[in-house]
């Protein structure tokens, strides 16, 4: 499973933040990225219990609806103090609560005495006849006492990492990429299928 430059790769996202970080972190590998948005592809069911299986889940829809090598990605903040919560269902939590910016409020007060938190991301590569390939990459930290920044999406104004004193939310796009989960597994992807 080796990608060549120039070969067209569909990226499995209807989420604008997400394409935006993939088509950076991709940039350098001369690949053709196509949103399956762009395609008009669905959203498959996120049915799995864990991102590996979500990943999974979306690359092969997408691989098989397009006849083209698809890539997609499922990722979540997980909080110590939530028992790991919102996990798999971050998106979700969102949504229930009537936006990120409820759902960060939530986040906060559950975690004045515990403030551990990580960053998750599985990235799956699938061909069209069914073969798969998924990579993990993590980012801890810990959660902001208020949001902080209007960068990046979803939970970043938040999540600060190790070693960092800004959010997501605060940090450009090429420093967030550089230490980011989905960067890290977006790294291994590339060392392993890079022609």
């Amino acid at each position: 499973m080796r990608l060549e430059r120039g070969q067209r790769l569909i990226i499995a996202t209807h989420n604008p933040g997400k394409l935006a970080e993939f088509a950076l972190l991709l940039a350098p590998f001369g690949l053709n990225c196509v949103a399956s948005s762009a395609l008009g592809l669905p959203e498959p069911a996120e049915t799995a219990p864990d991102f590996a299986g979500n990943a999974q889940i979306k690359a092969l829809e997408a691989a098989r609806a397009s006849d083209t090598w698809a890539l997609a990605d499922d990722s979540g903040l997980l909080v110590s103090a939530m028992a790991n919560a919102p996990g798999v269902r971050s998106a979700r939590f969102a949504t229930e609560a009537g936006g990120y910016t409820q759902a960060m409020a939530r986040i906060i007060a559950a975690t004045r005495t515990n403030d551990h938190a990580a960053f998750a991301c599985a990235i799956c590569l699938a061909t069209p006849d069914g073969k798969t390939a998924t990579y993990l990459g993590y980012c801890h930290g810990h959660i902001a006492a208020t949001p902080r920044g209007a960068s990046g999406f979803g939970y970043d104004p938040i999540f600060i990492p190790a070693g960092a004193t800004q959010s997501f939310g605060e940090m450009d796009k090429p420093t967030k990429a550089a230490i980011s989960h989905r960067g890290r597994a977006l790294r291994q992807f590339v060392a392993a299928h890079r022609g």
